[in-house]
């Protein structure tokens, strides 16, 4: 059988540089790459795109049918990256992790987890 591997995937943007800048800050990285029409991130291998959408003509439609997952190391960054954050599912423990939902500077929503450690709050 084939393998198959993940190597990237795009969010569509309205604004390139709001969501330039909005990652860069999410991430703490500058983006690998910018341009007007795509631009990406190199997160540990993976290749997160922007991609101006309307500059090529294209319809989207903004919300949750696609759901990037970043995991930070602990619980406490993770809450310091929720703050100022529009929430829209609020931090949840669900099994062994800590889970909660933001909406990026283009609508789109973004998952944000953290290791649950027992006896955690």
């Amino acid at each position: 059988m084939e393998k198959c591997k993940l190597g990237s995937l795009y969010l569509c943007v309205r604004d390139m540089e709001r969501a330039i800048a909005f990652y860069e800050a999410l991430l703490g990285c500058p983006a690998a790459q910018r341009d007007e029409i795509y631009s990406v991130f190199d997160i540990g291998g993976f290749r997160m795109g922007l991609f101006a959408f309307e500059k090529k003509d294209e319809p989207h439609t903004f919300g949750s049918n696609c759901l990037p997952s970043f995991s930070w190391e602990t619980l406490e960054a993770l809450k310091g990256k929720l703050l100022g954050q529009e929430i829209c599912f609020p931090l949840t423990r669900i099994g062994p992790n800590w889970v909660a939902e933001i909406v990026d500077s283009e609508g789109n929503h973004i998952e944000m987890t953290a290791p649950a450690k027992e006896g955690g709050i």
